[in-house]
């Protein structure tokens, strides 16, 4: 292929893909990165449970907000720049959460983490579909895929460590002068590679966009600790959609819309975008779960709760650049059904957990879900964009990340609240405790084990759906032929 930016000016595409997929990986990392860290800021800020929450909570929903908007903004600034914008506000905002003496510092630190990710994300999908023809779509996917599956993986076990064995501010510490080099190199090997056009900001769009998806976001991350019955969570959730609604209307009624929605008028994309919601649905609700039971009827520690999802993740960054390669050989249908009966049946046995389970099987449980995962997430979605015309690429990445930043926030909130009110249900009288503490505390660990059986059975319907969704695909290959 012949290697020119949108000047007709020839780059060296490796190098650029090298600066892309490292600035990337560490804007992603920072999604899971403080998930064992909590404990630690909760003793220094002198703050609750709940409040922490929001350095994960607040995080996801300026990165869900910010997802709708890349797409208007990959089509108005030139690539270049708006990736070294991306790259230089998240590293201001590491370096606000490096420095941070109290918990407002360290949530705004966090927020301005997000909007960097938010950004950087789809861009690298877009640019990677768009550098790259479509019968090498499959391999420069697998390599986004190392990014956007294994990144989150190895934060939590990343972060264990590091509380370990430094400070918590060794977390943002380490990632600055990477972001730094990243942002140095990128003044050099990265190039504009997307056509841009002058288009105005449709401002009404925007604040349904940013709203709507901020609400159903917020409502659904409040789940766990409010419940369904909360209005905290019940009018976030009718008011977002409410305003998604409105959002989608006007889109579809405009003749250069903020975001285009006609893209689902394309049976590949929408069958791909449900497809990848779904598996993300089980992929994350588990990876919530998985570490909460590993601490609490195992009494694993943070990091070693952490290592025990590390092989899922080395499998994830084995597996995607393969997956890639079959997908352009092969086509998609095969690898997706494949992937999705081996993450099926590596969710099955979670359901029969006693407390006494082996780390190591589920270790390898965990491993065999993650690798088919990673024989699903980055085909189907290749293939989903590979059915849209070149101009509407930005626009089929925004709305596909979009609609999995929503899913993703819907299966977390709906197994935890299942895990949450089946444990509630099945816990013993308070008389018992102090009748027989023994046998309450073994009611007890029943009653919560029973919890997270009723949570795995849900992740195993959503395996289920997902199933009978790639049956619907077309087989088609890279080269979009049956």
């Amino acid at each position: 292929m012949n290697n020119t930016d949108i000047n007709g000016k020839h780059y060296n595409r490796t190098l650029m893909v090298i600066v892309l997929l490292i600035g990337s990986f560490c804007t992603v990392l920072n999604q899971t990165i403080l998930s064992t860290a909590f404990p630690t800021l909760m003793k220094d800020f002198d703050v609750s449970t709940s409040t922490i929450q929001w350095l994960t909570t607040g995080f996801m929903m300026v990165n869900g907000v910010m997802i709708p908007v890349s797409a208007w903004l990959i089509t108005r600034f030139k690539s270049k720049w708006l990736y070294l914008g991306a790259m230089t506000t998240f590293l201001i905002g590491t370096i606000i959460c490096f420095i941070a003496d109290n918990f407002t510092t360290m949530l705004i630190g966090r927020l301005v983490q997000a909007v960097g990710v938010g950004l950087s994300m789809p861009l690298l999908q877009t640019i990677m579909l768009s550098i790259f023809p479509p019968e090498k779509r499959g391999v420069a996917m697998g390599m986004a895929g190392l990014v956007i599956g294994v990144a989150p993986a190895i934060g939590p076990t990343l972060s264990g460590w590091v509380i370990d064995n430094m400070t918590w501010r060794d977390l943002f510490g380490m990632i600055i002068p990477v972001v730094v080099i990243v942002i140095i190199l990128a003044m050099f090997f990265m190039k504009n590679v997307l056509q841009t056009r002058k288009e105005k900001l449709d401002v009404t769009s925007f604040i349904l966009s940013t709203i709507g998806f901020g609400a159903l976001l917020y409502g659904f991350s409040t789940v766990g600790d409010k419940g369904w019955s909360s209005m905290e969570v019940i009018l976030p959730i009718i008011g977002g959609l409410i305003l998604i609604v409105i959002f989608g209307y006007r889109q579809l009624h405009m003749d250069k819309p903020f975001l285009e929605l006609r893209v689902f008028t394309s049976r590949e994309f929408t069958i791909a975008a449900a497809l990848s919601s779904v598996t993300n649905m089980a992929m994350v609700g588990v990876e919530m779960i998985l570490p909460m039971y590993l601490q609490i009827i195992k009494g694993l520690s943070a990091f070693h709760s952490g290592l025990a999802l590390l092989g899922g993740a080395v499998m994830m960054a084995i597996m995607s650049p393969i997956t890639g390669r079959a997908f352009d050989k092969f086509g998609v249908k095969r690898l997706a059904i494949t992937g999705m009966l081996f993450l099926t049946i590596g969710t099955v046995p979670f359901v029969f957990l006693t407390k006494d389970s082996s780390t190591l099987y589920l270790t390898v449980l965990y491993a065999i879900r993650m690798f088919g995962i990673s024989m699903v997430m980055m085909p189907v979605t290749t293939s989903g964009m590979n059915s849209l015309p070149n101009n509407l690429i930005s626009h089929g990445t925004a709305v596909n990340n979009t609609t999995r930043q929503v899913f993703s926030s819907m299966g977390t909130a709906i197994l935890i609240s299942v895990l949450s009110n089946v444990t509630k249900n099945n816990m013993p009288g308070k008389h018992l405790l102090k009748q027989m503490p023994l046998v309450y505390k073994d009611h007890a660990i029943n009653a919560t084990l029973t919890g997270y059986h009723a949570a795995f059975m849900v992740a195993i319907l959503f395996c289920i759906i997902a199933v009978c969704l790639t049956f619907i695909l077309k087989n088609t290959n890279a080269k979009g032929v049956k």
